[in-house]
């Protein structure tokens, strides 16, 4: 669907806006892109992931980074896998890893974990978000 038909505020605007996040969560390669802004982008996209789900279940929720806030949100409507509630931890990199000398420097380790994290909440409201606007077609 191209952008501009995607309505604005819509689900399918926050996944749009979630997969470009994650897309930049994944560029690696380039030795002037810090880890540091790779893991911001993961939990970015982890969250308006999470945003896009809530809004197609027409759950209402704050203006916020917390992904532990968003995830108790969908938790009070429906059971939620293990793996997505561990996205909890990208909290973390909403802010604080965004500034010099706010936190140690993150580990390839790390950056591996908050990338394999945001693609499986991307991937998970990708499936939640489908299956219900199916159901309002």
């Amino acid at each position: 669907m191209p952008p501009e038909a995607v309505p604005p505020g819509s689900a399918a605007d926050w996944l749009r806006h979630a997969r470009s996040d994650l897309a930049l969560a994944r560029i690696q390669n380039t030795p002037e892109v810090l880890r540091e802004s790779l893991c911001f982008h993961a939990q970015q996209a982890a969250e308006k992931a999470l945003k896009a789900v809530l809004v197609a279940h027409a759950i209402a929720f704050p203006r916020t980074h917390n992904l532990g806030v968003l995830l108790d949100l969908l938790s009070a409507t429906r059971p939620l896998p293990a793996e997505i509630q561990a996205a909890d931890i990208l909290t973390e990199y909403a802010v604080s890893s965004r500034y010099p000398g706010e936190v140690e420097p993150i580990t390839d380790e790390e950056y591996q974990e908050a990338l394999n994290l945001a693609e499986r909440v991307v991937a998970w409201a990708e499936e939640g978000t489908d299956s219900r606007q199916n159901h309002i077609t």
